[in-house]
């Protein structure tokens, strides 16, 4: 049932790959039609047209999202991304379903208490998909190395080298004696290992394409042990910096600073929440360990361990990656890193 309804709407929507759901309701919580459709943008559009002019739409950042939100936008709502993390809540329900997620979603935004996710404009959502890929180009590659040195392990073939995919690994993997389905199998891993390099030299040359305009792409290349790759993951997965109050918060967003329990006067703090961009944690982390020991975060790591011990590497590490973000978040906010720029002669 449809009630005809001329004032402000609150929709909250429940997105699902094949099948979602709409719930309009009034300012004041009076629930005024709930739809169940096939995800078309027609449709969605079709329906969102109903809630009138510029309605609230809350929709979870849930897979396949982008599409959703840019027919919203297209069709005049002000469109709410609900934090995935922040929605969890719903789960305490007996009784689950699309209709009563969507609902909760609606109450939420309509008592101001919903946890938003920052809506990535297009261009940004264009750099990620080519930063994440190369990245899982990376990864493929990575598990199909892996691969061929279990094979050389059951032959009983050992590796001295450390790199075994360089020219005396190559010449090891072309001399090596292996039973014919072993040596099928190694050949096979090593043509796709080509593929795969091959494909991430054809993004690394798009990425650079795309951003070699950013005017923070070569200001954060200044910070020791960021080159072009870890640039462009920074860029792209954090969008735009002035979202940040200040290099603490892009630090937390990331998910490398501690847990923090607190309860009357007891105060527990724990490991870091690793809550956030899964990809700027590990470009920090991988950048700190190619940095000189002089550098800012060289000498940040080296503090901890010579204070606290070889057994809190993983603190130092963890310490120096929060200095290296903070670096990276002065330089994207004011285009220059001012700890790094040479000093006028006196």
């Amino acid at each position: 049932m449809s009630e005809e309804y001329d004032g402000p709407q609150v929709v909250g929507l429940d997105l699902h790959r094949r099948r979602s759901v709409i719930v309009r309701s009034t300012a004041d919580g009076r629930v005024l039609e709930t739809v169940r459709f096939v995800n078309d943008a027609r449709i969605l559009a079709g329906q969102i047209a109903k809630a009138g002019v510029q309605p609230q739409v809350v929709l979870e950042a849930t897979y396949g999202w982008y599409w959703a939100v840019d027919v919203l936008q297209a069709a005049g709502a002000q469109v709410h991304l609900a934090h995935p993390l922040g929605v969890k809540g719903f789960a305490y329900r007996r009784v689950k379903n699309d209709v009563r997620d969507a609902g909760d979603l609606a109450d939420l935004l309509r008592m101001g208490r919903l946890p938003e996710a920052w809506i990535a404009p297009v261009p940004v959502r264009e750099r990620r998909e080519l930063v994440r890929h190369r990245q899982n180009l990376v990864q493929h590659a990575s598990g199909v190395q892996a691969q061929v040195y279990a094979v050389l392990a059951k032959c009983g073939i050992a590796v001295p080298m450390d790199d075994l995919f360089g020219p005396s690994g190559m010449r090891l993997l072309e001399r090596a004696a292996l039973p014919v389905v072993f040596r099928d199998r190694v050949d096979s891993q090593l043509r796709v290992i080509d593929a795969l390099e091959t494909e991430v030299a054809r993004f690394d040359t798009k990425i650079k394409a795309l951003m070699y305009a950013h005017p923070a792409y070569a200001v954060l290349q200044q910070i020791p042990g960021v080159g072009p790759v870890f640039a462009a993951v920074f860029i792209a997965e954090i969008g735009d910096i002035s979202r940040f109050a200040d290099a603490g918060r892009l630090c937390s967003w990331a998910g490398l600073t501690p847990r923090h329990r607190e309860s009357d006067t007891t105060v527990h703090r724990g490991a870091i929440t690793k809550q956030g961009s899964r990809l700027v944690r590990w470009a920090a982390v991988e950048a700190v360990q190619r940095s000189p020991k002089n550098s800012a975060m060289g000498r940040t790591y080296q503090r901890i361990v010579e204070r606290r011990g070889t057994t809190a590497k993983s603190v130092a590490k963890v310490a120096a990656a929060r200095k290296l973000l903070t670096l990276v978040y002065y330089g994207m906010r004011d285009g220059y890193i001012r700890c790094l720029a040479p000093r006028a002669a006196a």
